[in-house]
């Protein structure tokens, strides 16, 4: 899968795509990433990219054009159709479910705004669909073109050195959309605190137990919204509804 991240500062992504464990995936273009400047196609000595926005106001927007020759020379390079995405306060909050869309997909054409955004003309013709990280403002689009690709990366087969690894990450289906459960390590005693007893007593069925548990349990203490989408779907037995009703 190939994706192509459309930014004005191709340079913040040399660090994110040389370390950790996607790294393997980068470098060996299973999963492709491929960085396109506005600047490289803006006119000019200058190479302007914003100007100001009509009706008056603060700060600058993105120009049109420099966008539509971008992305005029990714498409004249991809043999499919990839969607171009706009990372956006008004679009999909990023989740699992998307992600989990984006992997399975050919990859898409990521667009990192900056300033006061782009150009709607730019926007009306050309993007596909939006996506948030949150309620939230950051200066541009490159944080959340990383998180993106981390995400849909370490969904693709033999990135991860365990291929399981991910199956028991938070939100999952695998775990039927609840939280991770809490993970322990040596020692077996740290500051006084031991490992719970269960975890070292080498009963499968009774770790595992636990493991349910604490997923329910935290589930309902930090993200009930989960928990009750996992209710409507049918995902909680009689003897989970028991668990969750002891707490009370």
């Amino acid at each position: 899968m190939r994706f192509d991240v459309v930014t004005l500062f191709p340079e913040l992504f040399a660090p994110f795509l040389t370390s950790g464990i996607t790294r393997r995936a980068y470098e060996c273009a299973q999963v492709d990433v491929q960085l396109t400047n506005p600047r490289d196609f803006a006119p000019g000595t200058y190479r302007r990219v914003d100007d100001r926005p009509f009706g008056g106001g603060p700060g600058m927007v993105m120009m049109a054009e420099p966008l539509a020759q971008s992305l005029a020379h990714i498409r004249s390079q991809r043999t499919d159709r990839a969607p171009v995405v706009l990372f956006s306060p008004i679009g999909r909050v990023l989740n699992h479910r998307v992600v989990s869309e984006l992997a399975v997909g050919p990859g898409a054409v990521l667009l990192c705004g900056r300033y006061e955004g782009l150009d709607q003309r730019f926007i009306d013709a050309h993007v596909d669909q939006q996506i948030s990280l949150g309620d939230f403002v950051l200066s541009g689009g490159e944080i959340a073109a990383m998180a993106l690709l981390d995400a849909v990366t370490r969904l693709q087969p033999g990135v991860l050195s365990d291929p399981q690894s991910h199956h028991q990450d938070s939100f999952n289906p695998a775990l039927d959309g609840l939280l991770d459960c809490p993970h322990y390590t040596r020692p077996e005693r740290w500051e006084g605190t031991p490992v719970p007893d269960v975890l070292l007593s080498g009963h499968h069925v009774n770790i595992e137990r636990w493991r349910r548990e604490q997923r329910l349990a935290l589930t309902a203490q930090h993200r009930p919204d989960l928990l009750e989408r996992a209710r409507a779907a049918g995902a909680l037995s009689k003897q989970d509804e028991r668990y969750l009703t002891s707490l009370g």
